[in-house]
C-alpha cells in the first residue's frame, strides 16, 4: 500500500499509459486522482469507462495549452504527472510537427508555469526514450547523447530539456521520465505490437518497415504505471533533477515481435510483409534499468511472453473496442483526405508505429 493521500494531476489521462497509470493509482494506493484530456484522437474516455464512477476520480475535459484552465487544476493538486502529448511518430513525420510542438513543448511549459504559480511536491515529465535515437552504445543509460530522429522525438527532448531547465533555474521539483516502448491493452492499434495483433486477428498481412532488424525495449504498461508511482513516492532528494530510464534491458527486433504474435494466435509466418524503410527509423533502442533501481528500489517484472500473452488475449476479447478506434481513425484520414490541398497517402497499407 502506498503512503498517505495525495491528489495526483494525469494529463493526458485518457490515452494508453496515463490511462492505465490511472486505474494502477486507484487500485494500488489511496491517492485522488484527476484525469484531464482534450480527447482528441488518441485521447479514448472509452479507456477509463469501468473507473470514470470511482470517488476518488474526477475528470477535466481541458487542454494543456488551455493557461487559466492549467493555473486552475495545477492549484488544486499535491503531484503532477505530464503525460498528455501527441505521440504517433508516423504522424509527426507525414503530417508535419505544428501540433506536436505546440502540444509536447508549449503545453509543458504552460504546466511548468502554472506549478511556479501554485507549487507541487512534484511534477514527473513523461518524456520518452525516443529521445535518444539510435543507440551509440547499449545498454543506452540517461548520460546517453539525445539524437532524436523524427520531429515528434525532437518535440519530447525540447519537452524534456525544458522541464530541467525549471529544475535549475527556479528549483521546481522535476522529475523526468524515459519509459522505453510501452505495450499493454487498451493501446492504440496503430502501435506496433497491437497492430500486430488486430492485423493477425482478422488474418491480414503484418506489415514491416524495411528488414524488420529494428529493435526495442519493450515494457509492459502495467510495469510502467509501478514505476511512476515509485517516483511518486522515493524520497525527493533522490529523484528531483534527475532523468529517470523506464525499461526492461532486453530488446527484441520487429521482425521477431511479429514471429511471436503470429505463434501466439496461430497464425502463419506467410503473413509477413515487408514495406521500404520507414524514415527517421531509429535501429536500436535498449534502456540501462540501474539508475531508477538505485533512487526507487523498482525493476520490471512482467516478461515479454507474460505480457504479450496477457495483451493478445485483451484484444481478442474486445474485438468492439479496437475495430471501433480503427473506424474513428479511418475516418479522420478520409476527412484529411478530403480537405483542400489534401494530398493522398503514398501507400494503403498500415503504417509502422513502434
Amino acid at each position: 500500500m502506498a503512503g498517505k493521500a495525495k491528489r495526483v494531476l494525469v494529463t493526458g489521462g485518457a490515452g494508453f499509459i496515463p490511462s492505465n497509470f490511472i486505474r494502477y493509482l486507484l487500485d494500488a494506493t489511496p491517492y485522488e486522482v484527476v484525469s484531464l484530456d482534450a480527447l482528441t484522437y488518441a485521447g479514448n474516455i472509452e479507456n477509463l469507462a469501468e473507473v470514470m464512477a470511482h470517488p476518488r476520480l474526477s475528470f477535466v475535459h481541458g487542454d494543456i495549452r488551455d493557461a487559466a484552465l492549467m493555473r486552475d487544476v495545477v492549484s488544486q493538486v499535491d503531484v503532477i504527472v505530464n503525460a498528455a502529448a501527441e505521440s504517433h511518430v508516423e504522424k509527426s513525420i507525414i503530417e508535419g510537427a505544428s501540433e506536436f510542438v505546440t502540444t509536447n513543448v508549449e503545453g509543458t511549459q504552460i504546466l511548468l508555469d502554472a506549478a511556479r504559480e501554485s507549487p507541487v511536491e512534484r511534477f514527473i515529465l513523461i518524456s520518452s526514450s525516443e529521445v535518444y535515437g539510435t543507440a551509440d552504445y547499449a545498454p543506452m543509460d540517461e548520460e546517453h547523447p539525445l539524437k532524436p530522429r523524427s520531429p515528434y522525438a525532437a518535440t519530447k527532448a525540447g519537452a524534456d530539456r525544458l522541464a530541467y531547465s525549471y529544475f535549475v533555474t527556479y528549483d521546481l521539483p522535476v522529475v523526468i521520465v524515459r519509459p522505453f516502448n510501452n505495450y499493454g491493452p487498451r493501446q492504440h492499434p496503430e502501435k506496433v505490437i497491437p497492430r500486430f495483433i488486430t492485423q493477425a486477428l482478422a488474418g491480414e498481412p503484418l506489415t514491416i518497415h524495411g528488414d524488420g532488424h529494428a529493435s526495442r525495449d519493450w515494457l509492459y504498461v502495467g510495469d510502467d504505471a509501478e514505476a511512476i508511482v515509485a517516483i511518486i513516492e522515493a524520497e525527493l532528494a533522490a529523484v528531483a533533477g534527475e532523468v529517470l530510464n523506464v525499461a526492461t534491458g532486453i530488446d527484441i527486433t520487429i521482425s521477431d515481435i511479429a514471429d511471436l504474435v503470429l505463434a501466439a494466435l496461430g497464425k502463419p509466418r506467410s503473413l509477413k510483409v515487408h514495406l521500404p524503410e520507414r524514415l527517421g527509423q531509429v535501429d536500436r533502442h535498449i534502456g540501462s534499468v540501474d539508475k531508477i533501481a538505485e533512487r526507487t528500489g523498482w525493476r520490471a517484472r512482467t516478461s515479454f511472453a507474460e505480457g504479450l500473452e496477457q495483451t493478445a488475449a485483451w484484444y481478442r476479447e474486445n474485438e468492439t473496442w479496437w475495430r471501433a478506434v480503427l473506424e474513428r481513425e479511418a475516418e479522420r484520414a478520409a476527412g484529411r483526405a478530403g480537405a483542400p490541398g489534401a494530398g493522398a497517402s503514398s501507400s494503403s497499407a498500415p503504417a509502422q508505429r513502434s
